[in-house]
């Protein structure tokens, strides 16, 4: 039973050999404290920061990315189901229509529950951090 698992312990054996040897070739070819102060400064975009970088972000950005992966996915899992519809009918399955009207159902309550709630009201949020 042991035999089994020879391959995958050869597989971890060597990304771990691959990380280290990477890293360790990192560390000796690295420039290290050569780097000019000038040079490790924080930028973006190429231009000099106006504002220090420890300052409160507002939360709304979080929600929206939030809400936004989470539909985002959701939705990702309506093509393999539209995909697969109209096999699945000619199969004689007739439930999965069903399933997908389920999962729009949820998905649409869970949309008018964040609508009603403000996660989309930019002016409402605003003050918040």
């Amino acid at each position: 039973m042991s035999a089994q698992y020879i391959p995958v312990i050869l597989a971890f054996g060597f990304a771990g050999l691959v990380a280290v040897t990477l890293v360790g070739l990192s560390w000796m070819l690295g420039r290290g404290k050569l780097r000019a102060v000038r040079k490790t400064e924080t930028y973006e975009s190429g231009m000099p920061l106006l504002d220090g970088s420890r300052k409160r972000v507002s939360v709304k950005f979080f929600v929206v990315a939030m809400v936004f992966i989470v539909f985002d996915v959701e939705v990702a899992f309506l093509l393999p189901w539209a995909v697969s519809v109209r096999e699945l009918l000619a199969e004689g399955n007739k439930l999965v229509i069903v399933d997908g009207l389920v999962f729009l159902v949820l998905l649409s309550v869970g949309y008018v529950y964040l609508w009603r709630e403000g996660a989309f009201d930019w002016s409402r949020r605003g003050s918040e951090s």
